[in-house]
């Protein structure tokens, strides 16, 4: 079977090449990853479903396949888990809340169905953080997940499990999703890569702890995270394109990189901002894209910028990523929150008071902020007529220690700075709140061996464009690195 440690960290499409040559079979690759789970994730906490059993059985269906001859799907016998929010027939999606730990769901997301199509076999989920409302993976079901770099450290959220397990080498393919960073953030501190679609490209039917929901949260989208590029183009090529309603009218033509060069684009950089400042080493790893970039032959210019302020779109994306947040409350809990509000002072302009304002506003007040979006979408629609991409951080920090403290106790440490903990959406929400697709890809480690990643945003409906440059920046040399010092503390025992 050759050397675990290099099937571990293959990405998904090398794992599928193996098994259409027949250099591995289904079941030894499954196994080899089971046995990878038995033996790291005590430790990390990521794979919090078992599926093993089904798998197995999937596993040796598609070895018949094989062996058959018949046609495969392009992730054939790729061992993948998902995210715990999304609704794989026969096991719970609770996203971390304790009320819905019984809510087993009957039939399989959407999304689900066509990865299962492809060909991968699902064995696993991984963990989330109560509601998915936190940079931090961890509830009363499942626990804690640990960063594979440092398990004294987050992994990112809320598809913190996600991250972790692909980071670790448990898994060869995840499925997350994104309304605050949730894919990038998780991506960023765990030095995998991750996409945000654009919005509504991929159907999110079956993303829901309610399984008859029809409907999709603003903002929220639902994208692929890998250990390279090529998986995440490839899932985006699985999973994207209209739902049954819209696919009568409506036909996915995304452009694509192929045939294109680094030496034509057009690159716009934003390294930093007062309204949520990143390190100096996180600051200096965009640089250094950009450099890359500009030795390649691209065209690049750091003083670029969209024509909104950035305080004024991150304003109207907290109007609209509020209340959608909220509406995920259980009823009595967002009673109680609008009778908190009808309470506070009237010249209480704190962050705090603002966001709980925000979660309970009226539609009125949202219907406002949504024209504001609009006209932000407009904004950046004009700002990509004259360059191709943006590069910006993910997120201020590196992964952080693990803070379980209340939301309003907890700060962000930039540079020995005390920073406001909301800060960490900034970066994410600048993208979100238009819509606009943004791709994650690893620039190596810090001084402190964790991991930094840069985020690529382009205009609405250039996926394939933010992933192949990140594919490009891949074969450079910006690419995943394994946490040899987690797998060397199980090897000295």
């Amino acid at each position: 079977m050759g050397n675990r440690m290099d099937i571990s960290f293959l990405s998904a499409v090398e794992l599928a090449r193996k098994v259409r040559r027949k250099e591995i079979s289904c079941v030894e690759l499954l196994q080899h990853y089971l046995d990878r789970v038995d033996e790291y994730d005590e430790s990390i906490n990521a794979i919090v479903v078992d599926l093993r059993d089904q798998a197995f059985q999937e596993a040796k269906r598609f070895d018949e396949m094989v062996s058959r001859g018949e046609q495969l799907g392009p992730l054939h016998g790729v061992p993948m888990t998902v995210k715990e929010s999304y609704n794989v027939a026969g096991t719970p999606t609770t996203f971390g809340n304790p009320a819905l730990k019984d809510n087993v769901i009957k039939t399989d997301a959407e999304s689900i169905k066509k990865l299962k199509k492809a060909g991968v076999n699902i064995f696993g989920k991984t963990n989330v953080p109560l509601g998915l409302a936190d940079f931090q993976t961890y509830n009363e079901i499942y626990g804690t997940t640990s960063n594979p770099y440092d398990l004294e450290r987050i992994p990112g959220g809320s598809s913190g499990g996600s991250a972790a397990a692909l980071c670790a080498g448990l898994t060869g393919l995840e499925m997350g999703s994104d309304i605050g960073g949730s894919i990038r953030n998780p991506a960023h501190f765990c030095g995998v890569f991750g996409h945000k679609p654009t919005y509504d490209l991929v159907w999110g039917k079956g993303h829901s702890p309610i399984e008859e929901n029809r409907a999709f949260s603003d903002i929220s989208v639902i994208g692929p995270l890998g250990r390279s590029a090529l998986d995440l183009e490839q899932a985006m090529r699985v999973v994207a394109g209209p739902d049954l309603i819209r696919a009568r009218g409506y036909k996915l033509d995304l452009p694509e990189w192929k045939g294109r060069d680094i030496s034509q684009l057009k690159v716009a950089v934003w390294k930093n901002d007062p309204l949520a400042p990143v390190t100096r080493e996180t600051e200096f790893r965009v640089h250094q894209v950009a450099e890359a970039l500009r030795i390649e032959g691209a065209f690049v210019d750091e003083s670029a910028r969209p024509k909104f302020e950035a305080g004024y779109s991150h304003e109207v994306y907290g109007r609209l990523l509020h209340p959608t947040m909220a509406a995920r409350m259980p009823d009595q809990d967002y009673e109680s929150l609008k009778r908190y509000v009808d309470e506070l002072a009237d010249d209480d302009d704190s962050d705090v008071a603002r966001a709980q304002r925000a979660q309970v506003a009226s539609f009125k007040d949202w219907a406002a902020a949504n024209e504001e979006r609009h006209r932000i979408r407009w904004q950046w629609h004009e700002f990509f007529e004259n360059y191709d991409v943006l590069l910006t951080p993910t997120t201020p920090t590196p992964a952080f220690k693990h803070d379980h403290r209340k939301f309003g106790e907890r700060t962000l440490t930039v540079d020995k700075e005390e920073r406001n903990y909301s800060e960490g959406v900034f970066w994410a929400g600048l993208s979100g709140v238009a819509y606009l697709p943004s791709t994650i890809f690893p620039t190596g480690l810090d001084t402190n061996g964790l991991p930094i990643g840069v985020q690529i945003i382009g205009p609405e409906y250039s996926d394939l464009l933010t992933i192949g440059i990140a594919g490009e920046l891949e074969k450079i040399g910006f690419k995943f690195v394994p946490p040899r010092n987690f797998m060397q503390q199980f090897a000295s025992r």
